[in-house]
C-alpha cells in the first residue's frame, strides 16, 4: 500500500460517508439530483461508497427517475438537492413518493445553523418544508451520522414505504463521524390473530359471491404467490388498484382487470362489488382510487375482511374484520388451514349466474382495442408490437386512464405510474431510470403532449445516460381529460389548448431519433424500429382533439 493510501485509510470517516455507506448496504447503487455546493462532499461520499450520482435536469425529474431504479432492484431512491430553491424543486416528487408508498431518501444540503443565525441568501428551513409530506424529516449530525442514517433507511421502508428527509449542513458533511454503532435486524412481518383468522376462514366457507380488491400494499410485500395459491384455492375473482397490475398475471382466469380512475370500468365493476357478499381488500390501499370508491360497500349488508399494513385511518371504506398484518403470512395461514380443515376444496364454485365473467367481457368490449386509429388503437397497436415482458411508463392524463384498463401486465411493475398525486411529467423520467436499470428490457414510456412538453430537457439525460426508452407521445394538442371535463360541465373552452408541436424534432435535436405517425401501420414500423435501436425514439402518435370522448 502507497504511504498516500495509508494515510487516506487512517482518515477517519465523514459523516457523509457514514451516510452513505449505510445506503450502499441498503442496496442502493445510484443517486440522481443536481448538486451545488452544499451537496459536493455528499456526491463524493456517494461516489466513494460505490453509489453513482446521475445527473438529471431538474430536481423532479431527478426523484422519477430514482423511482424507476426503484421499482427495478427494490432499493430506495436517493434524491440529492442543494439549498433553497434545489431543495423546492424536489418538492412535487417527494409528496408523490409520499402518496404513492415509495421509499426515499431526500438529501438536501443546507448551511451551517451558526451561518444561518446571521446568513439569509437562500436560506430557508428544508425541515419545515419537508415534514408535511414525508415519513420523518432529520438534520444530520455528525456524532450520530450512523444511527440517523439507520432511522431514516427504517422509516423509509416500513410499510407504508414513504421518503424521508436528512439535512446536510455543510460542515457536518465533512466532520468527522461519530463511533460505528451496529444497525438493527429489520422487522418481521405481523402475524394475524388466531381469532381473525377463524373468523375469516368461517366466512370464506360460507361465501357464494367473494370478491377481493388488490391494491399497492400487496406489491410492496411482493406477496404475489400468496395471493395466487389463496385465490385459486377459494377460486375468488379479483380486482387490482392500478399499481398493483400484474401482481398476478392479467391473463388469470380470475383476473376482472384493473381499475382506479375510468368512470366506464366502474359501471361494470361497482354493481358486481355490491352484489358480492363476501368483499377481501388484500393490501389494498384507497389512495389510487377515485371518489367513486368511496364507502363502495354496505358492511351492514356484506361482510368484508380487510387485511392491510395499516390501521384503516382514511375511512374511504369500512370493513366487517380488519386485519392489521402482514398480507403474505394471513393468506398463507388461511389457505393453509383450510386445506388441513378441508372445508373449502379447491375449484368450490361460487358466482352460480356468472356475474364476474360477465363483467369481465364488458369490460372488454367497452375498451376494445379495434379502433382504427386514436389514443386506443395506439395503445393497442404497442402493446401488439412491443414483447410481452416490456416495462411501461405512464404520465397523468386522459391516456393514463385509458392506457390502465387496456394495457396487460404479466408481472408486478410492468406498468409504473403516478397514481396517488397524479403528477404531469413523471413517465420520461421514470422510463429513463427504469431503463438504467435493466437495459436488456424493453421499456416505452407513454405521456401526453403537455406533460411531455414539461420534462422535454430530460431527452438530453437519456442521451447522456446512453440508454434507449422509446417514448411514445400522444398528441392531440390540448389538456384532454381537463377539456373533456369542461365539455361535461358545458363551461366555455378555455386555457386547454395549445400549439402542435413537432415532439419528433425534438427527439431528434437531443440525440435520439424521433418519428411522427397517424395510422397502425406507421405506429408499427416506428416501434419495431425503435426497438433494434441504440438511442432512445420519441414516437409522436398524432390524432384529432375529443378523441378520448366515450373511451374513459
Amino acid at each position: 500500500m502507497t504511504e498516500t493510501n495509508s494515510a487516506a485509510a487512517a482518515d477517519p470517516l465523514r459523516a457523509a460517508d457514514v451516510l452513505a455507506q449505510r445506503l450502499y448496504a441498503a442496496g442502493c447503487r445510484h443517486a440522481f439530483g443536481m448538486p451545488g455546493g452544499e451537496v459536493l462532499t455528499l456526491v463524493d461520499a456517494l461516489t466513494k461508497a460505490g453509489i453513482t450520482f446521475h445527473l438529471a435536469k431538474h430536481e423532479n425529474s431527478a426523484g422519477f427517475m430514482g423511482e424507476g431504479v426503484y421499482h427495478s432492484d427494490g432499493a430506495p431512491v436517493i434524491l440529492v438537492a442543494t439549498l433553497g430553491p434545489g431543495a423546492l424543486n424536489g418538492v412535487n416528487v417527494v409528496a408523490n413518493a409520499h402518496q404513492d408508498r415509495v421509499p426515499m431518501l431526500v438529501l438536501t444540503g443546507c448551511v451551517d445553523a451558526a451561518e444561518a443565525a446571521t446568513y439569509t441568501h437562500q436560506v430557508l428551513d428544508h425541515q419545515a418544508v419537508f415534514a408535511p409530506i414525508t415519513k420523518a424529516t432529520y438534520r444530520l449530525n455528525a456524532e450520530a451520522a450512523g444511527v440517523i442514517a439507520d432511522k431514516a433507511l427504517r422509516i423509509a421502508t416500513q410499510p407504508r414505504n414513504g421518503p424521508v428527509h436528512i439535512d446536510v449542513p455543510i460542515s457536518v458533511a465533512d466532520a468527522p463521524a461519530g463511533p460505528h454503532r451496529p444497525y438493527l435486524a429489520p422487522a418481521r412481518a405481523t402475524q394475524p390473530q388466531p381469532a381473525d383468522l377463524a373468523q375469516a376462514r368461517a366466512w370464506l366457507a360460507e361465501a357464494d359471491r367473494p370478491v377481493a380488491v388488490i391494491g399497492l400494499d400487496a406489491v410492496a410485500e411482493d406477496a404475489g404467490a400468496s395471493l395466487r395459491a389463496f385465490l385459486e384455492h377459494y377460486q375468488i375473482p379479483f380486482v387490482t388498484s392500478y399499481k398493483a397490475k400484474g401482481i398476478l398475471p392479467e391473463d388469470h382466469p380470475l383476473c376482472l382487470g384493473g381499475a382506479g380512475l375510468s368512470p366506464l370500468a366502474d359501471r361494470h365493476l361497482l354493481p358486481l362489488l355490491r352484489e358480492a357478499d363476501l368483499i377481501l381488500a388484500l393490501g389494498y390501499d384507497p389512495i389510487e382510487m377515485r371518489p367513486g370508491w368511496r364507502n363502495a360497500w354496505d358492511c351492514s349488508r356484506q361482510r368484508v375482511i380487510d387485511i392491510c399494513a395499516e390501521d384503516n385511518t382514511h375511512y374511504m371504506h369500512a370493513a366487517s374484520l380488519t386485519v392489521v398484518a402482514g398480507l403474505a403470512p394471513s393468506l398463507r395461514a388461511l389457505t393453509v388451514g383450510a386445506q388441513l380443515a378441508d372445508d373449502a376444496p379447491q375449484g368450490n364454485a361460487h358466482w352460480p349466474d356468472g356475474q364476474p365473467e360477465a363483467a369481465r367481457d364488458a369490460l372488454a368490449a367497452a375498451f376494445a382495442a379495434d379502433a382504427d386509429w386514436g389514443p386506443a388503437a395506439i395503445i393497442a397497436e404497442c402493446q401488439a408490437t412491443l414483447p410481452a415482458d416490456t416495462l411501461a411508463t405512464a404520465d397523468s392524463g386522459a391516456h393514463r386512464i385509458l392506457l390502465s384498463q387496456m394495457w396487460h401486465c404479466y408481472e408486478p411493475r410492468a406498468l409504473i405510474q403516478s397514481s396517488g398525486l397524479c403528477t404531469m411529467g413523471c413517465a420520461v423520467p421514470m422510463a429513463i431510470g427504469r431503463k438504467l436499470a435493466e437495459p436488456q428490457r424493453t421499456v416505452v414510456s407513454f405521456s401526453g403532449d403537455a406533460g411531455f412538453l414539461m420534462v422535454a430537457g430530460e431527452l438530453s439525460t437519456a442521451a447522456e445516460l446512453g440508454v434507449a426508452p422509446i417514448f411514445v407521445v400522444f398528441v392531440d394538442a390540448s389538456l384532454a381529460l381537463i377539456d373533456l371535463k369542461q365539455r361535461q360541465r358545458r363551461l366555455d373552452n378555455a386555457s386547454v389548448d395549445f400549439g402542435l408541436h413537432d415532439f419528433a424534432a425534438m427527439g431528434r435535436a437531443f440525440g435520439g431519433n424521433g418519428v411522427r405517425v397517424r395510422d397502425r401501420a406507421s405506429l408499427r414500423a416506428a416501434l419495431s424500429e425503435a426497438q433494434q435501436a441504440e438511442r432512445f425514439t420519441v414516437i409522436a402518435a398524432e390524432f384529432d382533439r375529443e378523441a378520448y370522448d366515450g373511451l374513459i
